[in-house]
């Protein structure tokens, strides 16, 4: 019996971590097939903008391309298809579309998402675009525009067999990942709002790498509920229908609207808020919403945090 759990949990994760097979929000079902295994460039025939390109250091225009770090890990925002080597989701779709505006090559760098912002304060990459909130301690370190809505919801085993709430964690192992705004704002908020403060037991924080361990071990009922990115956990309760249940949104902690990251007084940041807040403009970047079914986190201001 132990062994069908592992390889039931284990199928599940590498169901989640592909999101293999099945049309998302909005796609039909014609001759298109998965998103997944679409690696077309979202940011072919769009045009630089001239007043963008105009505020970048010269540097960077003669050496004619950026960095961007990203965990590739995190669908439907950041991921690989189906080849397992084109990055694709609505995050890439954004850092090619930033790259066109700015008339540069853009490389993509995998890194670990606790890893990134010390890259980005040492030098090791130009930017990222990684479904990253603000936070007071990373805007001590990084220059941040705002491109995408998202926040955090919190996931239950398969008909929550429990009956939990948002409200009712207090004492229950609830899993974030390492060096998300989960683990370091939103869970210890929550936490305080809904337990400690009324004398109840703390929530126990379960730190994991990622995303697919949570759900394996949600799987197999070595923890009782997951706290991740709201957009994350709705595609994958899409592509695996009745794996797990949404039990809602928690908004205490942080703002819900996330950021492209630089590092603090980059020569890059007035060209980067240029490029940004035109691209926001584009269809291409409502095109990557629909696509991805994250119409709901569009915004129309690029704003400088």
């Amino acid at each position: 019996m132990k062994t069908r759990v592992r390889a039931a949990a284990a199928g599940l994760a590498v169901l989640l971590a592909l999101t293999a097979c099945g049309t998302s929000p909005g796609e039909g079902s014609g001759s298109e097939g998965s998103k997944t295994s679409n690696t077309a460039d979202i940011s072919e025939g769009v045009q630089p903008d001239e007043a963008a390109v105009k505020l970048l250091p010269q540097s960077y225009k003669d050496k004619g391309e950026i960095t961007v770090a990203m965990d590739l890990h995190y669908p439907p925002t950041t991921f690989l298809a189906e080849d397992n080597t084109t990055p694709i989701g609505l995050n890439p779709d954004v850092a090619r579309l930033i790259a066109k505006k700015l008339d540069l090559k853009l490389k993509f760098v995998d890194t670990k998402f606790d890893t990134i912002v010390p890259g980005l304060d040492g030098g090791r990459f130009d930017f990222t675009a990684t479904t990253m909130s603000k936070t007071e301690e990373r805007l001590k370190v990084l220059d941040m525009i705002d491109y995408f809505r998202a926040g955090n919801s919190v996931a239950a085993a398969a008909g929550n067999p429990l009956n939990l709430t948002v409200e009712t964690l207090c004492g229950k192992n609830i899993a974030v990942t390492q060096g998300s705004t989960g683990q370091l704002l939103r869970l210890p908020a929550l936490n305080e709002q809904t337990c400690t403060s009324k004398g109840q037991p703390a929530i126990n924080a379960v730190t994991l790498p990622n995303i697919q361990d949570a759900l394996v071990q949600l799987h197999s009922k070595r923890i009782d509920g997951i706290l991740y990115d709201t957009t994350s956990l709705g595609w994958a309760e899409k592509q695996q229908p009745g794996s797990f249940t949404l039990l809602g949104r928690v908004n205490v902690g942080s703002s819900d609207l996330t950021a492209v990251g630089l590092k603090k007084g980059s020569p890059l940041t007035p060209a980067f808020q240029k490029a940004l807040q035109s691209v926001l403009e584009t269809p291409e970047y409502k095109e990557s919403l629909e696509t991805w079914g994250l119409d709901s986190g569009a915004i129309t201001e690029a704003k400088l945090n």
